[in-house]
């Protein structure tokens, strides 16, 4: 009796002060300003319903299929804050005149909250029909989606060039960039040739979006997923560098994302001042926008301006993989002692290097370099830093040392309980 006394007299203080709390947090939320709803992406896929897709080679389907069940998979998966939309280009006209045909693209599916059952619909009547207008697709898909403040982006999945001429799609792509509008148009080639490549990568890059060669189901899925769900993340803008042929004359970066060109057999350097208790990220990616051959790597180093390597990082490739990355940290110890003159501890001047292995055929243009992407950033450094700059663990290696401990403990044990047991057997 005693006992439910004293839960009843425990419980009943703790409901009164939930009570007490809830009714001072109540006034002070309802005092709060909701916060303001950030903007909304808008993305558009833009689909090549042209006749080439009906060939049979991608899985053992035709292209056209293909693309509707990564369609469906992709419409099934879009985040709920993103407003999608679809245009095609070619589904409907199926005439020779070039005219009539070069103006064959409209919005199949308004840009907006989406309703994947109506969007699915509207997809599964699409049937491979004529030209290829990627130029005047690409000037509809930016009309539509003008307004707003949220990030916009073009997905356009094709397995040919324009046949459109004279208006190229690249210097569309151009135009669209000129507008100042902040849109992306990242491009997914179905057909690994090297014309489709090049005016594909060209449209990419125009705009600062991405190109990628896909020749699976599974890819084509999976990469237009990616490309959606990068527009609901918050942008960030790189900025234009322009890196060194030595430390001495390298541009001086703060943390941020940076772009650059390097040419084959170039390196190139950049600076980035650390100071103690810091600990430097640095992380570079190379693009292969062009043919190029097998068997490639991408190398960062991190030295002294003296020249003394503290830490590299690399990473290698063969055959075709579009980006290749590798990083690095570099965290820099406390200072004991010593200052810069003002009170303030004194910068160390890293050296950022950055050279790539890829290597193209004498038909390739070399010029201008491979598109380069480059990540720096500064954060408080461990308390041990020398231990991660040199072996990577931390305050692992107290947890290794118990392990290495443990593993000699049992198998001490293991044989003397095994050699016991074998006397034991042995005299009876």
């Amino acid at each position: 009796m005693i006992t439910r006394k004293r839960l009843t007299t425990g419980v009943g203080i703790t409901l009164a002060t939930l009570a007490a709390g809830l009714g001072t947090a109540i006034p002070a939320a309802a005092d709060e300003a909701p916060a303001a709803p950030s903007p909304s992406p808008k993305v558009e896929l833009v689909l090549d319903v042209s006749g080439s897709m009906r060939t049979r080679d991608i899985d053992g389907q035709s292209r056209m299929a293909a693309a509707k069940q990564a369609f469906n998979d992709v419409l099934d998966a879009v985040p709920e804050q993103v407003q999608l939309g679809i245009r095609t280009l070619g589904a409907d006209y199926p005439g020779e005149d070039r005219k009539v045909g070069c103006k064959d693209t409209r919005q199949l599916y308004p840009v907006g909250p989406l309703d994947r059952t109506e969007a699915k619909t509207a997809v599964a009547t699409l049937a491979p029909t004529g030209f290829t207008p990627i130029g005047p697709a690409l000037l509809g898909a930016a009309d539509d989606l003008e307004g707003g403040d949220g990030s916009r982006r073009i997905v356009l999945i094709t397995d040919g060039e324009d046949t459109c001429g004279p208006l190229d799609p690249c210097e569309v792509a151009r135009e669209i960039a000129a507008r100042g509008t902040h849109l992306v148009v990242d491009t997914l080639g179905l057909v690994p040739n090297a014309k489709i490549r090049q005016q594909l990568t060209c449209i990419a890059e125009a705009t600062g979006g991405t190109y990628t060669a896909v020749q699976h189901k599974e890819e084509l899925s999976s990469r237009v997923k990616q490309l959606v769900d990068r527009a609901a993340e918050p942008v960030v803008t790189p900025v234009a560098t322009e890196g060194a042929g030595s430390c001495s004359g390298a541009p001086e970066l703060k943390p941020g994302l940076y772009t650059d060109r390097a040419e084959i057999a170039q390196h190139r350097w950049y600076r980035v001042d650390v100071l103690p208790g810091q600990e430097l990220r640095a992380s570079a990616s190379v693009a292969a926008d062009r043919a190029v051959d097998d068997d490639y790597g991408v190398l960062l180093r991190a030295v002294t301006a003296h020249g003394r390597e503290i830490v590299r990082g690399s990473e290698a490739g063969t055959g075709r993989t579009d980006v290749i990355s590798s990083g690095l940290r570099y965290p820099k110890p406390e200072a004991e002692d010593g200052d810069d003159g003002d009170g303030k501890p004194a910068a160390e001047t890293v050296c950022l290097q950055l050279a790539h292995s890829f290597s193209a055929p004498a038909s390739v243009k070399k010029s201008p370099g491979l598109p380069v992407e480059l990540t720096v950033d500064l954060v408080d450094g461990p308390d041990n830093a020398s231990d991660v700059a040199v072996f990577g663990l931390g305050r692992g290696w107290w947890l290794l040392g118990v392990l290495v401990l443990t593993g000699l403990v049992a198998g001490l044990l293991t044989g003397w309980i095994s050699r016991w047991r074998v006397a034991v057997w042995r005299t009876n």
